[in-house]
């Protein structure tokens, strides 16, 4: 039996397994863990101490019974000998994940002669601060994220400030920089700022700073390619890059903003903007209200708006959310509305949004606690284009939801009714069964019968819990 199949088509089936029957698998025959691991291109691994010449061989040799691994997840309380082993071990790397304890530049000069062929890296670092000596020996690398992990020490080290500067404007191929934790005191980051002038993605999460502004600023200047924005918990440095990339910048199209900003600062970056953004992800519960809703319907610039993410709010009114429904009516895509007030405050505001964003295929309403069935089904029977529904956390909806859901959105493909608590057992069969289009659900385990369950096998519905 085991035979009747080449080896092929049986790392073909392997390829279309959940990532759960893998461990099975191996545990069949020979064959079958050869062919599973000379098919694995990906692995997250967990690598507990102790460290010592046999473990560290004993998962060296694991790693090289995966040659065609291209991706590397790994975590241990150790960061010198894994990553070492980990790295002679696949010379194939194109992506690597090594989070938790700080790798050294030393450690991270050795990967990059093992492992030539990078282009995406994630490590956590500490202070202080260096990539000089580290950074322009991965030719291959495109994305970086670093975490940075350990309080600010002030040092002084005249050979490293040389250094930077003999390699100030050498140009990296970075595209993609992601920066967790910069403190006042990291003016190393000069490095960085001076010779990543292609990115394309900045992530910035957690900054009270950005090291030395003078660089920080001109890297801004610089960024003429910039399409996506995403600033976490950055509260005292959000202003400073809206206004500057206001001025400069008209590539951006995404810009995400959580905790963090001022409402004057997000209001001239609006104003400001000559960027044609297509996706806007904001959670400022304190900082949004409607003077933004106004100006972004006012700036001619965001009436291709794709996508629009609002989180907790609290301060934006409907007038505002049918003023900017009404600019960008005919391009808008997705809209979320998480646990803002406005959606529970204000009767009648759904039912309007759907007449006025009828081309909405991707709605998201979660943790609205006390939103009714009848205020989402008179909005739903608008949006009869929508595949994707999230009202997770909504605990007053029911049955009639899903009722109103089978009768105009014929189209839904995937539904998340997790944490729902008045919609019952039945309820869910009920929905199951008469959804033809339906791909993925998401819902609590003990609301699935056993002939849900079956309905959801036989027309291959993909159940998460």
């Amino acid at each position: 039996m085991d035979t009747l199949l080449c080896d092929e088509l049986v790392q073909e089936i392997f390829n279309r397994l959940p990532p759960p029957s893998t461990a099975a698998v191996s545990l069949v025959c020979k064959r079958w863990r050869r062919l599973l691991r000379s098919s694995t291109t990906s692995l997250s691994l967990h690598f507990p101490p102790p460290y010592n010449p046999t473990t560290i061989t004993s998962f060296s040799t694991f790693l090289t019974h995966h040659p065609y691994l291209s991706s590397l997840s790994l975590a241990a309380a150790a960061a010198e000998d894994p990553l070492i082993a980990a790295a002679s071990s696949c010379p194939n790397l194109r992506h690597l994940r090594f989070l938790g304890t700080p790798i050294t530049p030393s450690s991270l000069h050795t990967l990059s002669g093992y492992c030539t062929h990078l282009s995406s890296i994630a490590i956590s670092i500490s202070r202080p601060l260096s990539f000089n000596n580290w950074l322009p020996y991965f030719t291959s690398l495109k994305s970086l994220s670093i975490f940075i992990t350990n309080s600010y020490t002030e040092t002084n080290n005249n050979n490293s400030e040389v250094k930077d500067a003999i390699f100030d404007h050498m140009g990296l191929g970075l595209e993609s920089l992601s920066l967790c934790g910069i403190l006042p005191g990291d003016h190393k980051l000069s490095f960085l700022w001076n010779n990543c002038k292609k990115i394309k993605k900045l992530q910035l999460k957690s900054c009270e700073s950005v090291g030395d502004y003078s660089s920080f600023s001109s890297f801004l200047k610089s960024l003429k390619d910039l399409q996506e924005l995403e600033l976490r918990t950055c509260r005292s440095i959000v202003d400073l890059i809206l206004l500057k990339l206001s001025e400069t910048c008209v590539s951006m199209e995404s810009l995400l903003i959580y905790d963090g900003g001022s409402r004057e600062g997000l209001l001239q970056f609006i104003n400001r903007s000559k960027c044609r953004l297509k996706r806007l992800d904001v959670r400022l519960p304190l900082d949004l209200n409607n003077a933004h809703m106004l100006a972004l319907s006012e700036n001619l610039n965001f009436s291709g708006l794709a996508c629009l993410k609002l989180q907790s709010c609290c301060l934006v009114t409907g007038e505002g959310l049918r003023s900017l429904g009404r600019t960008i009516a005919n391009g808008l895509d997705e809209l979320s509305l998480i646990n803002c007030d406005v959606v529970e405050r204000e009767s009648g505001l759904l039912t309007s949004l759907g007449q006025i964003l009828k081309r909405l295929r991707k709605l998201d309403l979660s943790y609205n606690h006390t939103l009714l069935d009848k205020e989402l089904v008179s909005m739903l029977a608008s949006c009869n284009n929508l595949v994707e529904l999230k009202l997770r956390g909504c605990n007053r909806l029911t049955k009639t939801t899903l009722s109103s859901l089978v009768r105009s959105c014929k189209k839904l493909q995937f539904l998340d009714i997790m944490y729902c608590s008045r919609i019952e057992v039945d309820a869910v069969e009920w929905f199951l069964l008469n959804s033809p289009l339906l791909r993925r659900m998401e819902v609590e385990q003990s609301k699935l019968s056993e002939g849900a369950v079956k309905r959801a096998s036989s027309k291959f519905i993909e159940i998460v819990s």
